[in-house]
């Protein structure tokens, strides 16, 4: 959960009930990923590089396929919002998600998965460790393609 977090002095995070949230609790705030890159421009003046920014989730294989449309949606709305950033004079120069291949997460292990790329394994049994290309794989790479003009 991110709420309740804080550092004294430096930050601390409130619920905002109008926010989405993911299947683990995380708040997916689109609106206000343009408005932290708008202050970073005008704090810092500087080239904006976005890395690992997305979104994980139990993503299940069906006939050899993973329909992981909810990654997409996360990843449309993200990137529509930081073009608009862009629109608006904020000088962004690159954008990394997060990320290409499934990887352990420290909180969930290999049951949260992030990447564009299934990998065949579990907690406990590292099976074909065969990877998969996920719905959202020939999506991002029709988004690279088109340099962001397609998002469907």
């Amino acid at each position: 959960q991110q709420n309740g977090m804080r550092e004294k002095g430096l930050y601390e995070s409130v619920y905002n009930p109008y926010l989405y949230k993911s299947e683990f609790g995380w708040e997916i705030d689109p609106v206000g990923f343009r408005v932290t890159i708008h202050e970073l421009e005008s704090r810092y003046h500087l080239p904006i590089l976005v890395t690992e920014n997305g979104i994980g989730g139990y993503d299940k294989v069906e006939n050899g396929k993973i329909h992981d449309a909810y990654r997409i949606e996360y990843y449309q709305k993200h990137i529509e919002q930081m073009k608009l950033a862009i629109e608006e004079g904020c000088n962004v120069i690159g954008y990394l998600p997060w990320s290409a291949i499934d990887l352990i997460s420290t909180h969930n292990g290999i049951s949260k998965r992030y990447g564009f790329i299934y990998v065949d394994r579990d907690e406990f049994d590292l099976r074909s460790m065969d990877r998969i290309r996920k719905d959202s794989f020939f999506w991002y790479k029709k988004v690279i393609e088109t340099n962001g003009t397609d998002l469907d």
